[in-house]
């Protein structure tokens, strides 16, 4: 009996280790919302069972939304990896974000759109130090369009590098998108590849990279974030 408790329990935890490899963690800051859509389900179940089961695929669908997978971030120096799961909409040369106080000098933009579908938790692009994090209040214009990076709802993270590179990456909320998440403040170091944030249903993340480094990717490309190169930076910081 106790080898036949034994077997069971060796093929429980591993039914329960290939699960987790296969289901990707949640951001905590999708507990909630989960949470309330199972409340909502039960209490539906009551009254009809196909509300029910509506309710569990829209239950399933907001844990799904808030997934967090586990990436592998390349490691080599100056390089830039994509802050975000998505579509590379463009690659401009643009002013980085006037709140910053960094100047008029332009830097090399990359934005990337994330759809309903992609995970939406946002990553840090570069190793290095937090100098500033700026939130500006606007619009919620669609964040396939070009000027969303000025006029929509943005979070904007100024990094430096341990090369001496300034990089900026801004969270823009988009269309649908209401509220943007950010949990790293002014002074923290960070990795390249690590969560720091959020942006709820919707929206786009824009990267900027000093002018003179090497765009590895193009518009309509898919990246993914933590994991995709979009830039090789300067030699010299």
């Amino acid at each position: 009996m106790t080898v036949d408790r034994d077997k069971h329990s060796g093929a429980v935890s591993h039914f329960l280790e290939l699960a987790r490899g296969i289901v990707p963690p949640m951001h905590p800051a999708g507990r909630p919302f989960v949470a309330g859509a199972a409340v909502a389900t039960l209490l539906l179940r009551r009254y009809s069972k196909r509300a029910g089961v509506v309710g569990g695929l829209l239950t399933a669908w907001v844990a799904w939304f808030f997934r967090e997978p586990k990436r592998t971030t390349p490691t080599r120096p100056d390089i830039a990896v994509a802050p975000a799961d998505g579509t590379v909409s463009h690659v401009v040369e643009a002013v980085p974000p006037v709140e910053l106080g960094l100047g008029s000098t332009p830097m090399t933009r990359i934005s990337v759109f994330l759809s309903v579908f992609d995970v939406h938790v946002q990553r840090v692009p570069v190793p290095g130090l937090v100098r500033q994090v700026s939130y500006r209040p606007g619009k919620f214009l669609s964040a396939d369009l070009d000027k969303a990076s000025e006029d929509n709802e943005r979070n904007t993270v100024w990094l430096t590098t341990p090369s001496g590179h300034d990089v900026v990456v801004v969270q823009i909320a988009g269309l649908v998108a209401r509220r943007i998440v950010c949990e790293v403040v002014e002074g923290d170091k960070v990795a390249a590849g690590q969560t720091y944030g959020l942006i709820r249903f919707g929206s786009r993340v824009d990267l900027y990279v000093p002018t003179g480094s090497r765009v590895l990717v193009e518009a309509g490309q898919r990246t993914i974030g933590g994991e995709t190169v979009l830039a090789e930076l300067p030699a010299e910081g």
